[in-house]
């Protein structure tokens, strides 16, 4: 894209600079970010959605097990540490972005992939355990409200860390260029809404579940 791109450069700009979009176009200082709210708001009424649904349906059991004969409040502490420790490292990461340390930036944000592939792999685990012990979506309709609700939660982490990655070999390519800071900016504001997230599942869900 930096060859064709650089035949659209004006005069007197660096041939070899990478461009992420068209310099002749309007780009509004900031646009990035407002727009990369709005997807949030977006995403906020999804997990509204959810919620509500969980809400309605959450003590719906169809005589089978409730959340308080399936959930094991330490391993969701576990996993709530795990996420929530991610955010922390994420930041880190921002800090020394702004220092302009690339290595130190790359070693924090692969802390804060190993950390959200951990919090996958307890979220896979547990839900390998709860199908075998027979409490699989389709059981009642408080496990598939469970299931969708914490399920989509995971998705979320899973094309985050994806994204991770691929931001972790832009800036290994082309450094702490503009267009790569901004990136990974909006990669934080995405994380930290997970881990908000995530606390509103272990609260509303898991705490609340085990509850007579």
């Amino acid at each position: 894209m930096s060859d064709t791109a650089a035949h659209l450069t004006p005069s007197g700009a660096p041939a070899d600079r990478p461009l992420f979009y068209i310099p002749e176009e309007h780009h509004p200082k900031n646009g990035t970010l407002l727009g990369f709210w709005v997807y949030l708001m977006s995403d906020c009424l999804i997990f509204a959605c959810l919620f509500a649904t969980y809400g309605v349906l959450g003590r719906n059991y169809a005589a089978g097990p409730s959340g308080a004969d399936l959930f094991e409040l330490e391993l969701v502490a576990l996993n709530t540490a795990l996420l929530l420790l991610s955010s922390i490292t994420y930041g880190f990461a921002m800090l020394e972005m702004r220092r302009r340390r690339i290595g130190a930036t790359q070693g924090w944000l692969a802390v804060t992939g190993l950390f959200g592939l951990a919090f996958l792999c307890v979220e896979i685990y547990e839900f390998h355990h709860l199908i075998q012990l027979g409490a699989g979506p389709q059981r009642s309709a408080f496990l598939s409200s469970f299931f969708a609700l914490v399920g989509t939660h995971g998705l979320h982490v899973t094309f985050g860390i994806i994204w991770l990655v691929v931001l972790m070999l832009q800036v290994q390519r082309h450094g702490l260029i503009l267009e790569n800071r901004r990136r990974l900016m909006c990669l934080s504001m995405f994380w930290h809404f997970l881990d908000l997230i995530w606390v509103g599942v272990f609260t509303f869900v898991y705490l609340m579940g085990v509850l007579p």
